[in-house]
């Protein structure tokens, strides 16, 4: 099987990905406190993670080169508690316009930009009209979680859907990256549990602070954890975004 990574892969290898009309997904996270159990880099592993599985299923069918992750999003909510990077609004759209209009002037035509922060996600929604746009590209974006759904509500027993450092993100790290896993601080995971519709679809948005609504740093629980419960979850992210690309129709004009 061919690498799937941008990074690992030389030019000409990269010249004739484009050449097929290869479709390249930008993974896109964030550096942030985690809890008192988890590493920083979770997000960007995870993302990650996800894209390449989702690559190697595909094996050419169509082309998929996963790019870079860029490991910086927008996190101003973790900062009181610790280990976190961010960036302004206005830093993070110049850096994803850039890298957009690097790959397209590699010769690529479809980027699909594969969000791992909820932080990210509102903005990413707003930024797609404006890097389509700015780049001439039919930019399209989604976050990997959302390909996990039936995984999730099958494996889950503590919580609705991925929250933070919690019952599903621990899992998969468990499962991904298992030294990057404190175990013997899981029994200190846990905090509140928040719906889907809680966190990403309030009436009236407010910002907060992490540090005002867990002392812990995690939304959910992650004393019920498991690497088998991690790879279930991957697995089905994976799958199911590889049925999407797949499937095609996401670019119909490229």
């Amino acid at each position: 099987m061919t690498d799937v990574e941008w990074s690992r892969l030389r030019a000409e290898d990269l010249r004739d990905l484009a050449a097929r009309d290869a479709i390249v997904l930008l993974p896109v996270a964030s550096t942030e406190q985690h809890g008192p159990h988890l590493a920083t880099g979770t997000d960007m592993y995870l993302c990650a993670e996800a894209c390449r599985r989702a690559a190697r299923l595909l094996d050419g069918a169509p082309p998929v080169v996963v790019a870079p992750t860029v490991w910086m999003g927008l996190a101003e909510h973790h900062v009181a508690l610790g280990g976190t990077l961010t960036l302004q609004l206005s830093t993070w759209h110049a850096l994803l316009r850039d890298l957009c209009t690097s790959i397209g002037r590699a010769g690529f035509r479809r980027i699909l930009i594969v969000n791992g922060h909820g932080g990210n996600i509102s903005a990413l929604n707003a930024l797609t009209v404006d890097l389509t746009r700015e780049t001439g590209l039919p930019i399209a974006t989604t976050n990997y979680f959302a390909f996990a759904t039936d995984a999730l509500r099958d494996v889950l027993e503590d919580q609705e859907g991925v929250q933070h450092a919690c019952e599903a993100e621990t899992s998969m790290m468990m499962a991904a990256q298992p030294d990057l896993v404190d175990e013997s601080r899981l029994k200190e995971a846990f905090g509140p549990k928040l719906s889907m519709s809680e966190a990403l679809a309030r009436r009236i948005q407010v910002w907060r602070s992490f540090r005002d609504m867990t002392p812990t740093g995690v939304l959910g629980d992650a004393r019920r954890s498991s690497a088998a419960k991690g790879e279930i979850i991957l697995d089905g992210a994976a799958r199911s975004l590889a049925e999407a690309l797949r499937a095609g129709g996401i670019w119909p004009d490229a």
